[in-house]
């Protein structure tokens, strides 16, 4: 599921103020050569995974990419990487199973792997120059359920909020997740980036309470909004990140 978001510009971000490349509304970045992160998200039939797992591992994966080393300076996704966050910031998610995963496996990428889910991450491509083998996987039936309901979550630990007044397929909610991700990233210091890397990111996906929502996006939280591309309004408010560290102070 395809997403483009908006967030609050921060300080810490390499692209805050008035040229976010998550703003909804059109701005220069629409200009740019436009590229898209693919994550491709491993559902068996026999076996799928809990649709909980599946947010928390894409929003893992997202950071895990953020913080490799080939994203970084001049490693061999770094360039890359620039050109997809100096336009709009894309993510999109597709389903694989038996041989096409094995097929996605073999490109270069980084699997990340949860309770019960997997998760591969490549580094960004052109809109419209995505590799055959992910090109051909579906973005639809990404329809996922948790057997249990979430556990209440650790407020030491960073927690993506969902908007509660939003439905969304877990394809368009592992792509808000990986946004709110991002975001949080951008927002803080180095030291707390790895500081958070040395615990493998932890981190935590639910829905807020409907009556703390309101409460979360007047926080000055990262806040995500939705573009408008699929299945909801454009300027939707959908992920509040909630990480410890930017709540201090």
């Amino acid at each position: 599921m395809s997403s483009d978001q908006t967030p609050a510009a921060s300080a810490d971000s390499p692209h805050g103020g008035q040229d976010s490349p998550f703003r909804s509304e059109r701005t220069p970045r629409d200009a740019a050569p436009q590229f898209v992160l693919p994550l491709v998200v491993r559902i068996e039939r026999a076996a799928p995974p809990a649709r909980t797992d599946a947010l928390e591992t894409a929003a893992r994966t997202v950071l895990v990419i953020l913080g490799d080393e080939r994203s970084r300076g001049e490693g061999e996704w770094a360039r890359a990487m620039r050109d997809w966050q100096d336009a709009r910031i894309r993510k999109v998610v597709r389903r694989a199973r038996g041989a096409e995963w094995r097929r996605a496996e073999a490109l270069p990428g980084i699997t990340v792997t949860g309770k019960s889910a997997e998760v591969r991450v490549f580094p960004p491509v052109p809109l419209d120059g995505w590799p055959k083998d992910l090109a051909r996987l579906q973005v639809s039936g990404t329809d996922l359920e948790d057997p249990e309901p979430p556990l209440a979550p650790d407020p030491s630990a960073p927690v993506l909020w969902l908007n509660p007044e939003l439905e969304m397929s877990a394809g368009k909610a592992m792509a808000q997740a990986g946004h709110g991700a991002h975001l949080a990233w951008w927002a803080l210091p180095d030291d707390e980036r790895a500081a958070w890397r040395e615990t493998g990111f932890t981190l935590q996906v639910r829905t807020a309470p409907p009556s703390r929502w309101r409460e979360l996006t007047a926080s000055g939280l990262p806040l995500v909004r939705d573009a408008g591309f699929t299945e909801i309004a454009p300027g939707s408010c959908t992920v509040v990140a909630d990480h410890p560290a930017l709540r201090r102070g």
